[in-house]
């Protein structure tokens, strides 16, 4: 225990500090009386040697000695000198000496008064008093932007409680995170006010309150805006402070970037987060940004960012250039601040498989006119073939072409480029080669012009040859992710441009790379690997001329922190303390070290005192410890220092002080050692420890409060207390901090609360993996098992059920292996149900946790009996098909067989062998066991049962074969025997089915097996038979019937019959029905298909819309609409068809027909649609063609014409009477004139010409001569038209040979444009049916000519007579299809 400093004169002793008040000075007091008395011993000891020196004998002149006058000179002048010296000395001797009283009767006076304060505050400990302002608050008048602070000091007893206003309104610093911070530190309170706003100017209140009154101290605060700020300015202006400088700022780093991982190509923010004091926008901090200590530069390539408390350095296309050591460094008021960590960039994926990495550092040297040195450095191969060489390739400024400049590839990492134009800027890239090719260009130089220089740095190199391979290769532990690398540097260096390390992980064959930039130095950290992982490295030297061969590998290394000594122990709490003793708690340190924590120290010491004193000797294992031998009402401070294989750490910091009192308070103590597991995205749970403390009665349960890290604000997370020591939190923030207490319950309240938790994120670790349950599929037994994702050498996993420790507990077993730890269940009952947690030590959290349920568990006890009880697993049970011959076979299908299986067939309880009649046989290899019954009968009636062992396995199969089912089995059993017999002759392997063709042709088909060429094949239709075009084949294996244009007449029973001398078969097929459905709409599937465009067709009874197709058929399920509505077939709209085509005719069309028309052809399953859109102008057109046709016709119907009775040729004798007499018609009557050789005959005695009832046309000649030879023709003729007939009279003389008869021609008395009639309707023409647009010339009749001098009346075109039914062939005749679009 330190010495108590006591004035000389003063004897008294004085007393230890013992009450609160007094410590709130002791610690000022402690470090003064320090200061004093390290200032008092160097005093002292100045003093006795200024003594020391003055008690020596003065220097006196030897009598002997006589000196001359010179001598005496030198003598007198060295003695005054001394003198003064020793005069100043003594002077500074005696100030020290005083200088030393009066601080030392300082000291005694201030302990003295301090002393008599504490005894006062003592006396006055018990008295009431009313809060008292001792410092009142003052008025502020501030700038924008800036910060006010309002100060004071309150006094009274008990210790009062200060509310800030604003205005008359509580000031809530939570609702307005950052504005106001209110802090109380030893009676004196304060309110922040940061970046001060006009709307700040108010009056604010400090209202001190306690049970004996209440009394309030105000100011003004003022806030002003610079001249010119605008009320809407973002950052406002603020006044001019040209003393601040930003070197001059407070910055405090807060979060740093990590290493960090890239890929080429993409983009990286490396962000420090900073608090700058004062934070003023138009003066932000100065930082720099260096990359292996080389000076960055903004630019497009590094974009840099300062403002917002944070400093940023983006990357946004990343190459291997950009890898490397970045450093942070921001300049403060006390000097700089930096941070600095490695990036990597990794290769992206080649273009090429195979292919190399870019090269990197393109730089251009020696830069001349005409030509410019480029070098590079060579990419990493790792598991790449070598290198061969390099493109060089330019680009000139302005432009973005670039050009190869070598045609082969160069082998050295430098290259001259020739052929350049004097004055011009270029740019310079390169791309590696090797056998599987070429990869991505690198990133492109720094621009230069080709001018002459005269001072250029050029590239030499004289060394040949790569360098060497590097020496021993030797790695250590560093962190519980990285690797400490250091290395040989090569023999023959060879202009050395750097190294590359490659690393693999143990038992594995590949090479992954380290850096992707070659590394100057012969020590490198390894980051991003897997800890708890062994590997060993490799390290490349590299040149312009290429890479070394590979160093020897190192030994084997795991990834482990590296051994040190373990930070220090934090979060010291007192809980409990009964008058001599105090029980300590404290939290791990956050760094064990690389080593597992297995001793702590405890140090005390009084809080007045500096000297400490050891507790224990021997270590401590928990982070619990009582210190006992403690003076009761006195205040202890505490220390403890943290121990591992290393060594002792450091010490903590001193703990608060804590008094020695006994603790009589009827609630509980806090609780203590709150941990974390399973911190999740969403959910945690927490964990604490019991009181040491119970308090007047035991503990009934913890409230466990929570608030976001910074907030005060704490919510209690559950509305009635919990009797077990641990809580699931769930609906937490992913990535938020959260801190968290414990309260715990008696029946006398609740308890003091535990000291804050360590903040914890919100945030699972990561590639953390859950308990999984199970069965061992060789034992059965019933596990948990949990893969940790992190582990190291000292990490252990600890299982608890319910989050209590397992411990030696003979029901559950724990087997750890690697990564992995499982818990047995030796013998799991319902007493095994609960929550099952593991965590494991010394890694960052890692734990998870497995609710094991009755549901899962029976689930698992099930599967376990299965495996312990094993039955032989059966892919397929026991059953029967029936084979050819009509045998039954029974089988049941294993999934695995042993060699060594037996089993046996069980026929109504009778056992089967294997014998006459049936055969038994099993295949190991497909896990089956049959019987095969040849001849099957009702016999076989009854129940089959198969039992089977293998090893300790067995199993059994039955099959009950009884009632219809039997019955069924032994129907099909006789069909195939004669199934068996049928195919010994002739038969059918495939019995009747039907096709249909392209062209729409329905093919009845079969196939045939087993024949010769004596076969026969007949086909019958209702036992009729028919006689195909075709024969048929029977030894081409297959048969077909045609039913060409097919239609409901084609239905029929059709039977197929095939014989010869072993036996007959026959194939019957009924086409009705379902069948004949079928039919249709498979053709009516391919005409869909094949069906073309509306086409619109005029007629003289209307508009006539056309569908052609391969085939029609009225059977097809056709469907017409008009403007989405179904037509059905009447007067107005008829509906019809021809083999080739289906049509609907509007008849006397009208404006209500306009519109859009469909058919809908349907298979069944696909409807085929067809349009035309009759409106507008093609309705119009169509019309008027109708409306022409239609007097057309109504023309060709009402002319006249003679509908019979004249002959073609006549020949009468001389003196014979002729009478030529007709028939005529026309409406209205027409007129009727006759012709002999085309002069019109007059009536006369001699020719008589009559015309009788306008209907009998008659011409009378008596007593015909010679000179009545000739060509007479009769002229029938209305408004309508008309016709001309002709007939040839011969007359000759008795006794003469009756002339040959000459025909004559008849021809048309119509106008040229009209169309004749024919006596007899002509048969339809193989021509395509006329469309209006273009109507066809009709031909001349046959019946006689028009005389030139006879007059033609002119008519509209007449239209076929109605004989004829209509102007489309009929459906036996091929007519043309219109082409499709």
């Amino acid at each position: 225990m330190a010495s108590k400093v006591t004035p000389w004169y003063k004897k008294t002793h004085v007393g230890q500090v013992q009450t609160d008040f007094a410590y709130h000075h002791s610690k000022h007091v402690v470090t003064q009386q320090t200061e004093s008395k390290s200032s008092s011993r160097s005093v002292s000891q100045v003093q006795a040697q200024a003594t020391a020196d003055m008690a020596q004998p003065a220097y006196t002149v030897p009598v002997f000695r006589q000196r001359t006058a010179e001598e005496t000179e030198e003598y007198q002048r060295v003695s005054s000198n001394v003198g003064r010296g020793l005069a100043v000395i003594q002077e500074e001797l005696h100030r020290m000496r005083m200088a030393t009283k009066a601080q030392v009767d300082s000291l005694a006076i201030q302990k003295e008064v301090k002393d008599m304060m504490a005894k006062r505050v003592d006396l006055l400990e018990g008295l009431p008093k009313m809060p008292d302002f001792l410092v009142a608050l003052r008025p502020h008048t501030v700038w924008e932007k800036t910060p006010v602070k309002l100060f004071c000091t309150v006094e009274g007893n008990p210790r009062p409680i200060v509310q800030w206003y604003k205005g008359g309104v509580p000031i809530d610093p939570p609702n307005t995170p950052g504005k106001y911070k209110i802090e109380n530190k030893y009676g004196v309170h304060s309110l922040i006010i940061s970046r001060c706003v006009v709307s700040d100017t108010a009056e604010y209140s400090a209202v001190a309150t306690n049970q004996h009154g209440t009394v309030t101290s105000k100011a003004t605060v003022t806030v002003k805006r610079a001249s010119g700020a605008a009320e809407s300015c973002q950052l406002g202006l603020v006044p001019h402070l040209s003393e601040i400088h930003p070197s001059k700022l407070e910055v405090s780093l807060l979060e740093r970037f990590p290493v960090s991982f890239g890929v080429e190509g993409s983009s990286i923010r490396l962000v420090c987060t900073m608090v700058v004091v004062p934070d003023l926008p138009n003066v932000p901090p100065f930082t720099q940004w260096y990359r292996d200590d080389k000076l960055l530069k903004p630019s497009k390539l590094a974009e840099m960012s300062v403002g917002g408390g944070a400093a940023c350095l983006t990357l946004p296309h990343l190459a291997k250039d950009d890898e490397g050591l970045y450093t942070f460094r921001i300049f403060t008021k006390d000097g700089t601040a930096e941070h600095s960590a490695y990036l990597f960039v990794s290769d992206s994926p080649p273009s090429v498989a195979g292919a190399p990495g870019a090269p990197i550092s393109i730089k251009a040297f020696d830069v001349n006119s005409d030509y410019i040195l480029v070098a590079w450095k060579p990419p990493n191969t790792v598991n790449e073939a070598p290198v061969s060489g390099y493109f060089v390739d330019r680009c000139e400024a302005g432009t973005d072409t670039w050009v190869q400049c070598n045609d082969s590839p160069v082998k050295l990492c430098k290259y001259p480029v020739h052929g350049l134009s004097p004055g011009r800027s270029y740019r310079f890239r390169v791309r590696a080669v090797n056998k599987a090719g070429i990869s991505k260009p690198s990133r492109h130089s720094d621009q230069v012009t080709a001018l002459d220089a005269a001072e250029s740095q050029r590239l030499q190199g004289t060394d040949e040859g790569v360098p060497s391979a590097p020496g021993q290769v030797v790695a250590t532990r560093n962190t519980k992710s990285s690797v400490f690398v250091q290395w040989e540097s090569p023999k023959h260096q060879n202009s050395l441009m750097g190294y590359y390390i490659d690393g693999r992980a143990v038992g594995s064959k590949d090479w992954f790379a380290c850096n992707h930039k070659p590394f100057k130095h012969n020590r490198f950290v390894v980051h991003g690997l897997i800890p708890g992982e062994s590997y060993v490295f490799r390290v490349q030297a590299a040149n312009v001329f290429g890479l070394s061969e590979e160093s020897q590998e190192s030994s084997p290394i795991s990834v482990e922190p590296a051994l040190a000594t373990p930070s220090a122990p934090h979060g010291i709490t007192m809980l409990s303390s009964d008058g001599s003793t105090i029980t300590l708690a404290w939290r791990s340190p956050r760094h064990c070290g690389g080593s597992r924590v297995n001793a702590y120290y405890i140090d005390k010491r009084d809080a007045d005192t500096l000297v400490w004193k050891e507790v224990n000797l021997s270590a401590v294992t928990e982070r619990i410890c009582q210190v006992d031998n403690l003076t009761e009402g006195t205040f202890y401070e505490f220390r403890i220092q943290a121990g591992n294989l290393a060594g002792v750490g450091v010490p903590s910091a001193p703990s608060s002080p804590m008094k020695c009192e006994a603790w009589t308070f009827p609630e509980p103590g806090p609780a203590y050692d709150l941990s974390f597991r399973e911190v999740r995205g969403d959910s945690l749970v927490l964990l604490w420890k019991a009181p040491v403390y119970c308090g007047s009665s035991a503990i009934s349960g913890y409230f466990v409060d929570m608030a976001k890290q910074g907030s005060s604000e704490f919510v209690t997370l559950n509305k009635e207390a919990v009797s077990h020591r641990y809580l699931q939190v769930a609906e937490l923030e992913e990535g938020t901090s959260y801190v968290f207490r414990v309260r715990a319950v008696n029946a006398n309240g609740t308890g003091k609360p535990s000291q804050l938790s360590e903040p914890v994120c919100a945030r699972a670790v990561p590639g953390t993996k859950e308990i999984v349950a199970g069965v061992d599929e060789a034992t059965g037994d019933v596990f948990l098992s949990f893969e940790a994702s992190e582990i190291c050498e000292t990490s252990v996993f600890e299982w608890s059920k319910n989050y209590k420790a397992i411990g030696d507990c003979p029901r559950l077993a724990v087997s750890t292996k690697g990564r992995t730890s499982r818990l047995t269940l030796t013998n799991p009952d319902k007493d095994d149900l609960g929550r099952y947690s593991v965590v494991v030590t010394d890694t960052d959290g890692v734990s998870s946790s497995h609710t094991l349920t009755e549901d899962a568990l029976n689930t698992m006890l099930e599967l376990s009996y299965a495996i312990r009880n094993p039955v032989v697993p059966l892919k397929h049970g026991l059953n029967y098909e029936i084979l050819e011959k009509g045998h039954v076979r029974f089988w049941l299908q294993a999934v695995k067989l042993s060699p060594s299986v037996s089993y046996r067939f069980i026929v109504n309880d009778k056992e089967i062998s294997s014998g006459e009649g049936q055969k038994i046989s099993h295949d190991v290899a497909t896990g089956i066991i049959q019987m095969t019954v040849d001849h099957f009968t009702r016999a076989n009636e009854g129940t089959y049962t198969v039992q089977i062992h293998d090893g300790k396995a067995k199993t059994q199969g039955s099959l009950v074969l009884v009632g219809d089912v039997f019955k069924a089995a032994l129907k099909e059993a006789e069909f195939q025997r004669k199934e068996h017999i049928r195919k010994q002759g002739p038969h059918f392997s495939e019995y009747l089915y039907f096709t249909v063709t392209e062209e729409c042709t329905v093919m009845l088909a079969c196939k045939v097996a087993n024949v010769k060429k004596e076969s026969a094949f007949h086909w019958y239709r209702e036992d009729e038979e028919i006689v195909p075009d075709t024969p048929p084949n029977v030894l081409s294996g297959a048969c077909a019937l045609p039913l060409h244009l097919f239609s409901r007449k084609d239905q029929g029973v059709y039977k197929a019959v095939l014989s010869d001398d072993r036996g007959k078969d026959s194939s019957v097929f009924d086409i009705s029905g379902t069948v004949f459905d079928d039919i249709i709409n498979a053709i009516a599937h391919i005409a869909g298909e094949s069906a073309s465009d509306l086409v619109m067709q005029c007629t003289p009874e209307g508009i006539r819309l056309q569908c052609y197709m391969n085939y029609y058929t009225e059977e097809m399920k056709t469907v017409w609409k008009h403007k989405g509505s179904k037509i059905a077939s009447s007067e107005k709209m008829r509906i019809g068809g021809t083999a080739e085509m289906a049509w609907m005719q509007i008849c006397d069309p009208s404006d209500k027909e306009k519109g859009q028309y469909a058919i809908e052809i349907s298979d069944g399953v696909t409807t085929h649609t067809r349009t035309f859109d009759l409106s507008g102008q093609a309705y119009t057109d169509a019309y008027e063609e109708y409306l022409r046709l239609k007097a057309a016709a109504f023309a060709e119907k009402n002319r006249g014409r003679v509908v019979g009775g004249l002959p073609d040729v006549v020949t009468i004798m001389e003196e014979k009477s002729l009478s030529l007499t007709c028939t005529v018609w026309g409406e209205p009557t027409p007129e009727v004139s006759w012709f002999k050789n085309e002069q019109e005959v007059a009536s006369n005695e001699h020719t008589k010409v009559t015309f009788d009832g306008g209907k009998f046309a008659s011409l009378v000649i008596n007593k015909v001569t010679p000179e009545d030879s000739g060509k007479y023709s009769i002229n029938v003729r209305n408004k309508y038209g008309g016709e001309f007939v002709e007939i040839t009279v011969s007359v000759y003389k008795h006794g003469e040979q009756i002339p040959e008869p000459k025909l004559g021609q008849p021809k048309t008395a119509a106008a040229p444009a009209s169309t004749p009639a024919p006596k007899s309707p002509a048969p339809p023409s193989k021509t395509p049916t006329p469309t209006p647009s273009k109507p066809q010339t009709p031909a001349p009749s046959t019946k006689g000519s028009t005389p030139a001098s006879t007059p033609t009346p002119k008519s509209p075109t007449p239209t076929p007579p109605r004989s004829v039914k209509s102007p489309t062939p009929p459906r036996f005749m091929k007519s043309p299809t219109p082409p499709r679009k």
